[in-house]
């Protein structure tokens, strides 16, 4: 007769390498999230008293379930973080790791927060003047935060780099477009996308946390994309690496210095996260040879149409955040796609070694060899 285990068995079960580790991690995740599920709904007994309550806006269900879900992603995040956990890998500097598990969390939690707003605002629209009675009011709270649990739990335990690239790309559109919908300034769009962040309002700290944070999780998957990467320059591995780094903390910055208080500042940093982009794309072929034509076609094709945008500014036809907006999603497009390529070559690089075990050594240079 099978015994269920206990939880510190289970637990070791889900860190370890045989092979019930997904169905020791999938018995922690549901467990997870019926905690979740079970706490909400306790929380939402106080704060609504038996009531009913809107769909959506201030006092609503709408807003308790984002809210409880944003938290609810913080800390599900961290717990599936200690459980996919590697005791085998190398140790990293504590500072970095715990400033990238506080990006990385914080990115799911504006996701979930402005996932369930805009669920319960379309909700809203589509039952106009409905209430939702006490009981529901509940569940529904308590569902949301345990559906919340499961999928981030999922992602922090299945963190990759394919992943993470799409947590940064949700996380700065629905940070950017919040902060464009919130904005007190409706006419912003005729200065430039700064000015999203120019004033003391909860839109422009929005704005200008988004870019600090996206910044952080820049920098992070540039140390995590470029491991691996096979490449004969010695130095390439280096070069994509740096390149990547200076492009996150340029972002970062960008966020910490606002337009209208650091204009110099603001200019400079974002001026220059430019130009490390461009030099990434110029120098890539030279330190990453293995990458694609038509990736490295791709980039040129992005620098040109970037060049042009900005020519176009420049006698008056585009406004300068149109510009913005065009040259910020390229950027960010080739940066997942980069993600992805690079992901590739190293995943072939190791099928290689793999079948070639007897292969000669110091043909390719790994960055971390």
């Amino acid at each position: 007769m099978m015994t269920n285990p206990a939880p510190q068995d289970l637990l070791d079960v889900a860190r370890s390498s045989t092979e019930p580790r997904e169905r020791a991690r999938e018995a922690i995740g549901l467990q997870i999230s019926i905690v979740a599920f079970i706490v909400t709904g306790l929380v939402a007994l106080p704060v609504f008293g038996l009531r009913s309550a809107p769909i959506a806006g201030s006092g609503s269900v709408g807003q308790f379930a984002a809210i409880a879900s944003a938290a609810t992603a913080i800390v599900v995040f961290v717990l599936g973080y200690v459980v996919a956990s590697d005791r085998t890998a190398p140790r990293q500097a504590r500072v970095l790791v715990i400033l990238d598990l506080a990006a990385v969390a914080f990115a799911h939690a504006v996701i979930a927060l402005l996932g369930w707003t805009l669920v319960a605002t379309i909700m809203e629209q589509g039952f106009e003047g409905a209430v939702v009675f006490p009981i529901p009011v509940l569940l529904l709270s308590a569902a949301t935060a345990g559906v919340t649990a499961y999928v981030v739990y999922f992602s922090a335990t299945h963190m990759d780099l394919q992943l993470l690239a799409l947590v940064l790309a949700v996380f700065l559109v629905f940070g950017v477009v919040t902060s464009m919908l919130t904005a007190s300034d409706p006419l912003w769009w005729k200065d430039n996308l700064s000015a999203l962040g120019m004033t003391n309002d909860l839109s422009a700290r929005t704005f200008n946390l988004t870019l600090i944070v996206a910044g952080i999780l820049v920098t992070t998957l540039a140390r995590t994309a470029t491991r691996g990467i096979p490449t004969p320059n010695p130095r390439g591995v280096t070069g994509v690496r740096t390149s990547l780094v200076i492009v996150g903390i340029f972002l970062g910055l960008v966020g910490v210095f606002p337009v209208d208080e650091f204009f110099a500042l603001h200019t400079g940093v974002a001026s220059g996260m430019v130009v490390a982009f461009g030099i990434l794309v110029f120098m890539l072929r030279l330190w990453i040879p293995g990458v694609s034509r038509t990736f490295l076609m791709l980039g040129f094709v992005f620098i040109l149409v970037i060049v042009a945008l900005a020519v176009l500014f420049a006698v008056g036809y585009y406004t300068l955040t149109a510009v913005e907006l065009v040259a910020g999603t390229l950027v960010f497009t080739w940066i997942i796609l980069f993600i992805r390529t690079a992901d590739a070559l190293a995943r072939d690089a190791v099928a290689t070694d793999r079948a070639a075990p007897s292969a000669p050594q110091g043909a390719v240079v790994d960055a971390h060899a």
